[in-house]
């Protein structure tokens, strides 16, 4: 997943949680807590710079206590600001909401972000136990009738206050958010809303903690090294070290990866095997003790329960309301119309691979896990490419600094630099300072990216601390990826799709450290979740581009530049195979839709059933190429953040393409661009609706040209 989960955790520290037990007054009490003040890092600001979090001091029995006394603390503020007998004011309702819960925003900042990135059973106990008291505290904020009444106050006569263009957006993102959270339910409704918001939220921690424990569960064990064909010496030693960590002493094993296809498949000679990997992926949430398919068929119905209550057909109506799609039947209307085209590419591969398979002495029928290794083939033949030629060339360090930090200098005119003396929360965790053209300092940015135990699968980015004027807050931002670590002292090279997702987390990335807003609910990528994908994947087009490619791939021991030859060939290749990467995203996102299209009294769903309707439904249900992601493992749509939004990374592409077709036509990687979309879209956070941001840049609203040539499928 390619964004900040918690990024609506708080409002000024505003969302997630419940009113514990009071404070009590007596002396005991007070120099009680006085001692865990002085003995818990978190319960104070950083002393480091931007307030990144001093991780070789903090540890996990601090979070359980800060996050706690931070629950309370914001509560008795809020309680203040809705019992303000004075009329309300923009400074003293919605300025005082932005500056209320510093102490919960700085603990659960740091908590969820390791909870995803450095977890350990501790922390997952905590998780479990503070998921219902977030949501409860979320409900006691967003259900309170004295506060909407003053937010509400302030939202009939905003355009008569004399309030700026920010101020006033931000009166409407918080009316819109406090309506939506059922601020407008009797009372007898709000009591429903509660249980099921507390349900959600238990329910989606054991998603999350299930999905964990199966990365480990599904690995594949693997006897003998004959069955390993395919793979490089460095390969399979590691298989061999993850198998021996894992106790399995002198076998090979292989871990299972986030999605439904394996990145392995590729490589693997062995079809019993291929197979074998592809099932325990595929088949991953079905049956066991960590099943995630009944919580995957609850979660749509008590979400389509409480979609009801507030007044929407479905889930999907509501999530989409404050989207720039708006209606889920613009969702279906956009894929639609690009069905056909991607469906006949789909099968030009398929029948290519099909051929390639018979060519090569194959007496079978494609399947799933034959796709990736015969399209390899294929690609090979078609454009001469040959992937071990090229792997040399897409070494790690140097696609992070002559690739990603190279494009950000030339665009943005922003340099990072190491920082070894900020302490970090792993080994493998790096940080850097973020200067700007002029030597001011910017931000501080961890580059997180080497998988590991206790890591959920995919890629983010998540922020420490936000942007924020009012606050005086300078951003401390994470990109998290979870690449292959080649063996100690050997060099770590990454697939160019991997490259490519370095180059997409670090324009979130800039999207939350370029952020230029005054108030924190609307800094950096406080966006739609239709919008927040547009920078990030605009970012990803630069990898291929040819000055920046000739700068990051270089050969590891030589330095030499990729041959020309090669290079055309790969920037030729990169068409190949889109029906396949269109279609298996296409395939996730309107499962995802019609999972949250359901109404509330809908009978829970047989999970298998219910996916193999829906792609028939849709006409794009071919055997070979399953969706993405299955229900049972769809971290996006059921315990993350993108319920009925996984469309997003689509319509965010239409923007992104058109938008980087745009800046070819005006010279391409130079700094007069880079600085005009750094200041219309990365500056601005949420502060200016987002078409009208993106209007500001473009000078018009995209259209799809664009995204059909960016994939080849025009």
């Amino acid at each position: 997943m390619k964004l900040n989960l918690i990024a609506f955790a708080v409002v000024g520290a505003l969302s997630t949680t419940v009113l514990l037990s009071g404070c009590q007054s007596s002396s005991s009490t007070t120099q009680a807590t006085a001692s865990i003040e002085e003995q818990n890092p978190l319960m104070q600001p950083s002393p480091l710079q931007y307030q990144a979090p001093d991780f070789s001091q903090i540890k996990d029995e601090h979070f359980k206590s800060a996050l706690e006394q931070g629950i309370n603390e914001h509560y008795a503020q809020v309680l203040t600001i809705a019992d303000n007998s004075e009329p309300a004011t923009f400074a003293n309702t919605i300025v005082a909401l932005e500056t209320s819960g510093e102490l919960l925003t700085r603990a659960s900042k740091v908590f969820y972000n390791l909870t995803g990135s450095n977890s350990n059973p501790a922390l997952r106990k905590l998780q479990g136990e503070m998921a219902p008291k977030m949501a409860a505290h979320s409900d006691n904020i967003h259900l309170n009738g004295k506060l909407f009444a003053r937010i509400d106050s302030l939202y009939q006569s905003r355009n008569t206050l004399g309030l700026t263009a920010e101020e006033v957006r931000l009166i409407e993102i918080y009316h819109q958010r406090f309506v939506m959270a059922g601020a407008k339910l009797t009372e007898a409704q709000k009591a429903q809303i509660r249980l099921l918001n507390e349900e959600q939220s238990k329910l989606t921690n054991e998603f999350g903690q299930r999905l964990l424990r199966l990365t480990k569960e599904i690995a594949v064990v693997v006897d003998s090294v004959d069955e390993l064909k395919g793979l490089s010496d460095s390969e399979i030693r590691a298989a061999k070290a993850d198998a021996s960590a894992a106790g399995h002493e002198g076998k090979y094993l292989i871990n299972i990866t986030n999605t439904t296809r394996q990145p392995i498949l590729a490589k693997l000679e062995n079809r019993e095997l291929r197979q074998k990997v592809w099932q325990a992926s595929s088949t991953r949430g079905m049956s066991g003790d960590n099943e995630t398919a009944s919580l995957v068929a609850r979660l749509a119905q008590l979400r389509a329960e409480r979609a009801q209550l507030l007044g929407y057909k479905s889930w999907a109506d509501y999530r989409l309301t404050p989207q720039m799609a708006k209606t889920p039947d613009a969702v279906y209307q956009m894929f639609g119309s690009m069905v056909p085209a991607v469906v006949a590419n789909t099968q030009k591969e398929a029948d290519d691979i099909q051929a390639m398979i018979d060519k090569t002495g194959g007496d079978f029928t494609l399947a799933p896990w034959d796709w990736a290794f015969y399209a390899e083939k294929v690609r090979k033949d078609k454009f001469d490419l040959d992937g071990a030629a090229i792997k040399p060339y897409f070494e790690f360090n140097r696609v992070l600094q002559d690739g990603v930090f190279f494009t950000l200098e030339r665009l943005y005119g922003v340099t990072l630099k190491p920082r070894p003396d900020l302490p970090v929360y792993h080994e493998d965790v790096k940080a850097y300072e973020m200067f700007d053209a002029d030597g001011s300092s910017m931000a501080i940015f961890y580059a997180d990216y080497f998988a590991r135990e206790g890591k959920r699968g995919g890629a983010w980015m998540s922020s420490f601390v936000t942007q924020s004027k009012l606050l005086n807050q300078k951003p401390v931002v994470v990109n998290v990826m979870n690449i292959k670590k080649a063996p100690e002292g050997e060099p770590t090279f990454v697939s160019y799709d991997e490259v490519t997702t370095m180059f997409h987390e670090m324009g979130h990335g800039t999207h939350g450290m370029f952020s230029k807003v005054t108030y924190p609910s609307l800094s950096g990528t406080a966006v739609s979740r239709d919008f927040v994908e547009f920078p990030s994947t605009f970012e990803e087009d630069w990898a291929a581009h040819p000055e920046v490619l000739a700068n990051y791939a270089k050969h590891y021991e030589t330095g030499e530049v990729i041959p020309d030859e090669l290079l055309q060939k790969l920037l030729k290749s990169r068409s190949f195979n889109q029906g396949f990467d269109t279609l298996e995203y296409m395939a996730a996102a309107l499962v995802d839709l019609e999972w949250h299209s359901l109404s509330a009294d809908t009978p829970l769903q047989d999970v298998a059933e219910f996916e193999a309707k829906a792609l028939k439904k849709h006409g794009i249900n071919i055997a070979a190429v399953p969706p993405r992601y299955k229900s049972t493992y769809f971290a996006h749509a059921f315990p993350g953040g993108y319920s009925a939004s996984y469309y997003a990374y689509m319509w965010s592409e239409i923007l992104a393409a058109d938008a980087f077709a745009y800046v070819q036509t005006q010279g391409g990687l130079n700094r007069e661009i880079g600085m005009k979309y750094r200041k219309t879209i990365r500056e601005v956070g949420n502060s200016v609706p987002p078409m009208e941001a993106y209007k500001a840049f473009r000078g018009q609203a995209p259209t799809t040209d664009a995204l059909l040539q960016r994939r080849g499928l025009n």
